[in-house]
């Protein structure tokens, strides 16, 4: 059986820190893969945070729509970090709701003892969850402006 990649998660060598206030340090944040450190980099988590749901479609749109108001608010500000945190919630919105569109209550491995559960067993009104913020994340990235903000962040800080 294999163990779930989470279980064997070395907390030292992750690049973001909870300590850290990444719009007064903009500098020590990294764009990184997917939605790493989406659920640390303050004070961008608490602003993003009670904004961000999935549970019905209805929800789904009101969040995504005030997620993305958000990235075009910190990239009017020249807020790189700030993009980039909405953008990977976007993302974590559409990757979570198909989370609990494929399992049910969203979980993809038992909690006793790890073994993967059984998958088709969720909500398919997720799947629209989903879609809506599939469709925002996109427009996200495609968005000229982020994208010239990411590329200089990424040969500047890495």
């Amino acid at each position: 059986m294999e163990r779930p990649r989470d279980r064997d998660f070395d907390r030292s060598a992750y690049r973001w820190r909870p300590d850290v206030d990444y719009q007064a340090h903009p500098e020590q944040y990294r764009v990184g893969k997917g939605e790493q450190g989406v659920l640390i980099c303050e004070p961008y988590k608490g602003e993003l945070v009670p904004l961000w749901r999935f549970k019905t479609p209805e929800v789904a749109r009101a969040s995504r729509a005030a997620i993305y108001r958000m990235f075009l608010k910190y990239l009017k500000a020249g807020d790189f970090v700030g993009a980039d945190m909405a953008r990977k919630f976007l993302q974590m919105g559409f990757t979570r709701a198909r989370r609990y569109t494929n399992y049910k209550g969203g979980r993809k491995y038992a909690p006793e003892d790890g073994r993967p559960l059984a998958k088709g067993t969720g909500d398919p009104q997720k799947a629209i969850s989903a879609d809506l913020f599939f469709e925002s994340w996109k427009r996200a990235e495609a968005n000229p402006a982020y994208a010239r903000m990411k590329a200089d962040w990424k040969a500047k800080f890495g």
